[in-house]
């Protein structure tokens, strides 16, 4: 076998443990928690089919790959839970020193690219990168919405908190935004989200 498909199957069997990391958030219908490849493929899959409701026009191939790969890192640096403000302290530098290490199990090219692909995610400056972190705030939310908010009242989840996270919804969908605030405040009235 040669030395780049050698590395690029010891990168695939790598990322197989993403499915082994278990997120905050269970799945739909009062379900077990997800884990990141499941994230991730749900994530993927969202984007194609509201990519009309994209603030602007953007290359759907290249989000949807945004989405597969944004949470490889999470396989050394751990899911941090979006409102777990000690461990978003931490989180870039172990993001970071994760990237490194996983990507650099690839052919130099492919790391280059995927490492490029995940820094733009990271920056949520381009049309593509803002639409998936739209699809990162609003997959969870509507598993959340499906489980009656359940998530949100285990963790003591603020109005403020989930408003602060989904600021980046607003920045790759209005439209999507409208529907993330509808649910938002459903779920504050209903109690499952603290009011400030």
């Amino acid at each position: 076998m040669d030395e780049r498909l050698k590395k690029q199957l010891e990168f695939i069997l790598e990322i197989d443990k993403e499915k082994n990391i278990l997120r905050q958030t269970h799945l739909s219908g009062h379900g077990r928690r997800e884990n990141d490849a499941e994230h991730a493929w749900h994530m993927a899959i969202m984007a194609y089919l509201l990519q009309e409701y994209s603030n602007e026009p953007v290359d759907i191939a290249k989000v949807m790959l945004m989405c597969l790969i944004h949470d490889v890192v999470e396989i050394d640096a751990g899911d941090t839970y979006a409102y777990d403000e000690e461990g978003l302290k931490t989180q870039k530098a172990r993001e970071e020193a994760a990237k490194e290490r996983i990507y650099s199990l690839l052919p130099e090219d492919q790391k280059e690219r995927l490492t490029v692909l995940f820094d733009e995610f990271e920056a949520c400056e381009t049309p593509e990168a803002k639409f998936a972190k739209a699809m990162d705030n609003l997959q969870p939310l509507l598993l959340n919405h499906s489980n009656d908010g359940g998530d949100w009242r285990e963790h003591g989840v603020t109005e403020r908190q989930v408003y602060g996270r989904q600021g980046k919804t607003k920045a790759g969908s209005e439209k999507l935004y409208e529907v993330t605030d509808q649910l938002i405040q459903e779920h504050i009235r209903k109690g499952n989200i603290k009011g400030c």
